[in-house]
């Protein structure tokens, strides 16, 4: 077998993972020890007697006490070449009776990075199609017929090639020839495997990025460090990595989490309102914590900052029908000479905003929009944090029990449980809610209340008399 240590190509080059690699060939370096090691010794294969074979089933057993997890683990080596079979090629998994395995030589392994070239797998082919008499595989054959295709203009030199490789395995010992056609065969079922066979060397797509490197660029440590702090902020905050208050609703099916975590409840959790402090983005997206922080602005005289952003959300997301409308309404309520809830912006986004109005679509306001986000960002977030508002709804946030299920009952969930109701039937339930109270109102009452109004209003003085001459 011809292998030649070239440059590797860019996406070749940055596939093995190396970190993985690495520990699984010192699991294999521990199974071959002599003394601690799976027992090998040679087993006869019809005529043939194979040096150092081991079985599957000493080999799960050296592997992990428990049958489960050691036949994941022993089916990995075998999926990724570390281990071949020597009757049964196609299947690479681990059989726990006494079907013959052995370690492949390291030569073969992942993660000495050999380029696996079609060059390389042709040879193969053809030297295993002169000593099969033409007798290949369906896959095989059809592999075989396609290069031959390919190659043509080179098919002469690799029958050349394996021609000699045929002729200089014949003058080695059967038993050494056997082995090293098994380790040969194993390779290439490993990298070139049959049709609908799970290949345990897929990396998914090529990697820009070398992650085997020794060195790491700036922008990665910025990236990871980024990503790392991210996660350790928010780790306590999801209730699939922590645990949630006062049960999760996914195991317990409690709805309590839920209730206490409505949109615009009257009071917020305290670890709700933890979450406003970790960015200005995350206050903007919690209609609890808007209506906070709409209160602070009023109080700051800014109010109009935040609904100029709320008018330019509800432009970005409404319907299409409306959308002109939205924009006029907003220009001429924020933006217009004399706007009632007139916002300071630079000459310069006004220019574009203007002239993006004449021709209205969804994302208009966005230069606006930004610029009034920063400037909440930088100025009025900070103080709100420091206000005595957050303080305030900190201070009286509720801070829910645990609820604890005993078995029992989480099973007596688990039969009751029912689908919950979609987005859609809500939101029409509550237009049906706001129908029927606006129908309740009893007109006859309202009527009586304005002619009683109507009453206390005191009559006219009364005509003068006239003046006698």
């Amino acid at each position: 077998m011809t292998i030649r240590n070239t440059l590797r190509d860019h996406g070749q080059r940055y596939r093995p993972r190396m970190a993985c690699l690495k520990k699984v060939e010192k699991v294999v370096l521990e199974m071959q020890d002599p003394k601690t090691g799976v027992k090998s010794q040679p087993q006869r294969l019809v005529i043939t007697t194979i040096p150092h074979a081991i079985t599957g089933k000493d080999t799960q057993r050296q592997i992990d006490i428990h049958l489960h997890k050691a036949k994941n683990l022993g089916t990995m080596l075998v999926a990724l070449g570390y281990i071949y079979p020597i009757q049964d090629h196609k299947r690479l998994v681990i059989k726990p009776d006494a079907s013959l395995y052995r370690f492949q030589t390291p030569y073969f392994w992942p993660a000495q990075q050999w380029p696996v070239e079609d060059t390389d797998y042709a040879i193969y082919l053809a030297k295993r199609n002169i000593r099969k008499k033409g007798l290949l595989e369906l896959h095989e054959q059809e592999q075989y017929n396609r290069l031959h295709k390919w190659m043509n203009h080179k098919w002469d030199f690799i029958v050349m090639q394996a021609k000699e490789q045929y002729r200089a395995a014949k003058e080695r010992k059967k038993p050494d020839r056997v082995v090293f056609e098994c380790q040969e065969r194993a390779y290439w079922v490993v990298h070139r495997p049959p049709p609908g066979t799970v290949s345990g060397m897929d990396y998914g797509l090529d990697r820009r990025i070398d992650p085997n490197g020794d060195e790491v660029t700036g922008d990665f440590l910025l990236f990871s460090g980024r990503l790392v702090k991210y996660c350790a902020t928010y780790k306590s905050h999801d209730p699939f990595l922590s645990r949630s208050f006062p049960s999760n609703p996914w195991l317990t099916d409690d709805a309590t989490y839920w209730t206490l975590n409505m949109p615009n409840v009257e009071m917020p959790t305290k670890m709700r309102v933890e979450r406003w402090t970790f960015s200005f983005g995350e206050l903007l997206s919690d209609p609890r914590g808007r209506n906070d922080f709409r209160l602070f602005l009023k109080k700051e005289f800014s109010g109009e900052n935040l609904a100029f952003w709320e008018g330019c959300e509800d432009l970005k997301w409404g319907a299409a029908a409306t959308m002109r409308e939205k924009a006029e309404q907003i220009y001429k309520t924020f933006l217009a000479r004399g706007a009632p809830r007139w916002i300071n912006i630079d000459g310069k986004t006004m220019e574009v905003t203007v002239k993006g109005l004449k021709h209205p679509h969804r994302y208009v306001l966005d230069p606006a929009q930004t610029h009034i986000y920063m400037l909440m960002k930088k100025d009025s977030y900070g103080r709100y944090l420091k206000s005595p508002v957050f303080k305030d709804t900190l201070k009286k946030a509720i801070c829910p029990e645990e609820h604890k299920f005993s078995d029992a009952q989480l099973e007596q969930n688990a039969r009751t449980r029912r689908p919950s109701l979609s987005p859609i039937v809500l939101r029409q339930q509550e237009q049906e809610l706001k129908a029927k109270m606006a129908a309740s109102v009893d007109i006859t009452q309202v009527m009586s209340k304005l002619s009683k109004q109507g009453k206390e209003v005191p009559p006219p003085p009364p005509p003068r008399p006239p003046t006698k001459k």
